[in-house]
């Protein structure tokens, strides 16, 4: 819009139509123009905030000045005591621009110096020279007449250097650059009637002027106003077009001024060959500067590529290189063995998550500052992932011993964090090789190693610290090829579900029964969940087990519930980790597979350890609420093991308990176990919840736990657990016999 009206106020104006007209229509542009660029940082988030405001300023001069200048061609002074400060604000506005922009460049500056020279020549010998011989007007006049094309100079290598720093143009950029030239193109046209004496012609000499009022004010509105602080250089050696079409004329200004006017004076030649001479030096200035520069980036790029951005570290490409050096050197021989040490800080990914990964950031750096005034000198310290550092030493084991002490040493105080502090500590693995042999190879095995090392630390618990043997490689590749078969499994059905039953005391009829999943290798024969469970968990297939299992019991438990196994009132219980209840879909899952097998929800429950309690205050905390919303049974395993409280209990929509077996174990002989379930009976039932005690495997646990009121059971006194055809023929509400089933083979 305000385009537009740019475009017809100059019509406008060039038409003269009157006087009036001509004001007005030259005062709504300009100040238009004024307004829009004073605005600019309440509507935009602007930086510097003061530069728009310093050139709507400056535009308000501009203004007062040709819109005097033509009333007062006896007096010029008071048109220009308008225009020069104008002049001066402009030039404020463009430094405080190109600092906000990162600054300019050595090699910008000499661009921009290069053009200004030889705009200054042309000017000064073309112009100022001509209008400073007019006699019949006072010297000042004549004076300020050949100065304007010095001040364009002066605002064309602010423009220069302006655009040197910018690769893209926004629009904003653009109509401010454009508005600039058409000021430059004004005040040369009022140069060139200058020479003759003139210091108006007529108003299409202002047109230019009118035009660039309207590009400073759309610069000014346009939403990419915001982009001219983002700074985006081209490479030194980046000859741009742009570029060149400044440099080149630049550089051939001298010559065609001697052609032109060099036999004027001897004073002339003398001018030109001086500013010749000062263009060719700049010119040579700025291939060394190039060359520089293009050794500083090539320097810095390297750099990068061999250093952590955050820590300044080595990163891991050159830790290996340096652990190369150290295992080839000749002194490694002598001094010892090489010992890399690897680290990882424990409890990162929490402080990640609750403070965001700038405090990570910051916590990282901290750790880096400590460990590097804590290693001796000649260790190689580097960042090789997120949390993980690398140390590598030359010595004995006793000063790697040493060295581990150094490192542990540095999360022996909290870690300052914006407003709090940190205690965390780090997990070490310690690997050695001697000198000698292939470095690239003995590189590679000794982070390897020490690796795997650390990881076995970290299965020991926080800021545990483990020197490798070669009895972790075996394990590793144990754990590598149970996963590979576990998927196999997984994929190809070699998985199983058996069902132990869950009882009442007293009659010892099923109210329930467990799906446990089972694994028959082909070779290595029946492997257990404890030890296949995990590795599920490690290598992300827990999801894809547990959804698994879960269709195949919601599946059988629909037989059962249709050929009449089972009574209404039977429910099947499954697991369900931790894992898979930080899954915010999981809900919509299982409501979609009780729709597909046409099960209850009330005829499943689900057991979770009591962990996901204590971590349970976010999405596992809404998971849970949401599935008993569903109306599932949500039970708690192993109930007294782990973090059990009253708290968790009350909180979270849990509906029952499963008192862990070691309590169970000890009825009948420990009357502390039988203090601690008597407790648990309590509890549960103020709270009005289910109670299940696992592993019962004799009557007299068996009556111990009726006579302190728990009413289900579950455990070998009634039989492991068995496939689902099993399960039915000795189980099935219409042939099943009350009593203990003799004990078998077999684990719950």
């Amino acid at each position: 819009m305000f385009g537009g009206a740019g475009a017809v106020a100059t019509v406008l104006y060039t038409l003269d139509l009157s006087p009036s007209v001509n004001g007005a229509a030259f005062a709504l542009i300009g100040l238009g123009a004024v307004l829009a660029c004073a605005t600019v940082p309440l509507r935009s988030p602007v930086r510097p905030r003061a530069a728009w405001p310093i050139m709507g300023v400056a535009a308000l001069f501009f203004l007062v000045g040709v819109i005097v200048r033509p009333y007062v061609t006896d007096q010029p002074l008071l048109a220009d005591a308008a225009t020069v400060p104008g002049y001066a604000l402009l030039a404020t506005f463009f430094a405080l621009l190109l600092r906000a922009r990162g600054g300019v460049t050595r090699h910008a500056v000499l661009d921009g110096l290069i053009v200004c020279l030889a705009g200054g020549l042309a000017s000064a010998l073309l112009l100022a020279s001509p209008a400073a011989e007019i006699a019949d007007r006072p010297a000042i006049v004549s004076f300020l007449a050949g100065l304007y094309p010095l001040f364009d100079v002066v605002l064309l290598a602010l423009g220069v250097n302006l655009t040197f720093t910018a690769r893209t143009w926004p629009p904003s950029l653009v109509a401010l650059v454009c508005g600039i030239a058409l000021m430059v193109v004004g005040d040369l046209a009022y140069a060139v009637i200058g020479v003759s004496g003139l210091t108006y012609a007529s108003p299409l000499f202002d047109a230019p002027f009118l035009l660039s009022y309207t590009l400073i004010g759309i610069s000014a509105l346009h939403p990419s106003v915001v982009e001219l602080v983002r700074a985006d250089r081209q490479p030194v050696q980046a000859w741009s077009w742009r570029r060149m079409s400044l440099l080149v004329p630049a550089v051939v200004t001298p010559f065609v001024l001697l052609v032109a006017v060099g036999g004027r004076s001897g004073g002339h030649r003398a001018l030109l060959a001086a500013g010749g001479l000062a263009i060719v030096t700049l010119l040579m200035l700025r291939a060394v500067t190039a060359v520089q520069a293009q050794v500083a980036a090539q320097l810095h790029s390297e750099y990068q590529s061999m250093h952590d951005p955050l820590t300044g570290l080595p990163n891991r490409r050159m830790a290996t290189a340096e652990i190369e050096r150290l295992v080839s050197a000749p002194s490694t021989a002598a001094d010892g063995r090489v010992w890399v040490c690897v680290l990882d800080l424990d409890g990162f990914k929490w402080v990640n998550d609750s403070w965001g990964h700038d405090t990570g950031d910051q916590l990282v750096i901290e750790v880096a500052t400590r460990l590097r005034a804590a290693l001796p000198a000649g260790t190689t310290l580097a960042r090789v992932g997120g949390d993980e550092f690398v140390a590598a030493h030359v010595g004995e084991e006793t000063e790697a011993l040493r060295l581990v002490e150094r490192v542990q040493s540095c999360f022996a105080t909290p870690l300052p964090l914006h407003d709090t502090k940190v205690v965390i500590s780090a997990s070490l693995g310690l690997a050695h090789a001697p000198g000698g042999g292939d470095p690239a190879l003995t590189a590679e095995a000794l982070l390897r190693d020490a690796d795997t090392a650390m990881y076995r630390s970290k299965s020991e618990g926080p800021g545990h610290a483990t020197i490798f043997d070669v009895s972790m490689h075996d394990r590793v590749r144990e754990r590598i090829e149970l996963e590979g078969a576990l998927r196999a499994a997984l994929a190809e059905g070699g998985l199983t579900v058996v069902y132990q039953p869950i009882v009442r005391l007293d009659t010892g009829r099923p109210t329930g029964a467990e799906a446990l999943v089972r694994w028959n290798h082909p070779e290595r024969g029946p492997i257990p969940p404890m030890t296949f469970i995990p590795v599920a968990e490690e290598a992300g297939l827990i999801d894809a087990l547990g959804t698994w299992v879960r269709n195949e019991a919601l599946g059988q438990l629909a037989r059962w519930r249709a050929d009449g196994t089972v009574t209404d009132d039977f429910y099947l219980s499954i697991n369900v980790s931790p894992r898979q209840l930080e899954d915010p879909h999981l809900p919509a899952v299982v409501t979609r597979e009780l729709q597909q097998h046409g099960v209850p929800a009330s005829a499943v429950a689900l057991e979770m350890t009591e962990s996901v309690m204590a971590d349970g205050g976010g999405v596992a905390g809404r998971v849970l609420f949401e599935l008993r919303e569903l109306g599932l049974r949500l039970l708690v395993d192993d109930f007294g093991t782990g973090f059990s409280a009253l708290g968790y209990l009350r909180r979270f929509p849990v509906t029952g308990v499963k008192i862990d077996r070691s309590f169970v174990s000890g009825l009948g002989e420990s009357g502390e176990d039988e203090e601690i379930v008597r407790a648990v009976v309590a509890m549960s039932r103020a709270l009005g919840l289910s109670i299940v005690a696992e592993g019962v495997e004799t009557r007299t646990q068996r009556d111990a736990l009726a006579a302190v009121g728990v009413v289900q059971g579950q455990g070998w006194l009634w039989g492991p657990g068995v496939s689902a055809g099993d399960f039915a023929l000795h189980w099935a509400a219409d042939r099943h016999v009350p009593g203990p089933a003799p004990l078998g083979a077999g684990n719950a």
